[in-house]
């Protein structure tokens, strides 16, 4: 079932207080995919709400709190600031991987890992949403036609493997592709 906004209003207005309450806390904290779960377990069988309107839903009431709703801190580019985190690996570090990963949330995103070895570990040193890639992009200044966070993630993660004297491994830096090889020693 298709609602428009007027009438996922409506919807939203009919429900008890209580509920109002729970979706609003997991909205509130950015637990957005269990205010959809919430909204769609109510509404789906009274009122034919499936996870597409729920969604919808819930992005109308994160719009309705604005900067309100809790976000996960964006990690830092810079180089300064990775090499820090690089210097807090228990190994000696190998090799620097960007790897693709997604959710419902944030659509594409690129981790970059340092490869570590004695003991042979991944270690996260940022993660590239969207934002932070489009803002990181823009100061660097040079237009590349490429997906931001693809762009972002290998300026970012060459910089620190260069830094580092190590390879740095992307096996995908056209395409999302969760499922790309892997760097091997």
């Amino acid at each position: 079932m298709d609602m428009n906004e007027a009438a996922r209003s409506d919807w939203w207005e009919s429900l008890p207080a209580g509920i109002r309450d729970e979706i609003d806390g997991y909205v509130l904290k950015g637990s957005l995919l269990m205010a959809v779960k919430i909204i769609t377990d109510i509404g789906r069988v009274p009122h034919g709400i499936g996870v597409g309107t729920a969604q919808l839903i819930a992005n109308d009431r994160c719009r309705h709190y604005g900067d309100r709703v809790a976000r996960e801190p964006e990690s830092p580019l810079d180089l300064e600031s990775l090499v820090c985190r690089a210097a807090g690996c228990a190994g000696r570090i190998v090799a620097i991987e960007a790897i693709w990963d997604g959710d419902t949330v944030h659509d594409w995103f690129v981790r970059l890992l340092a490869i570590t070895a004695d003991p042979a570990e991944e270690v996260p040193m940022a993660t590239v949403y969207w934002s932070a890639a489009q803002r990181y992009v823009s100061e660097q200044g040079d237009p590349d036609p490429r997906h931001p966070v693809a762009v972002a993630a290998e300026r970012a993660g060459r910089a620190l493997a260069e830094h580092l004297s190590v390879p740095f491994h992307f096996a995908a830096p056209d395409t999302p592709d969760d499922e790309a090889p892997r760097w091997r020693p």
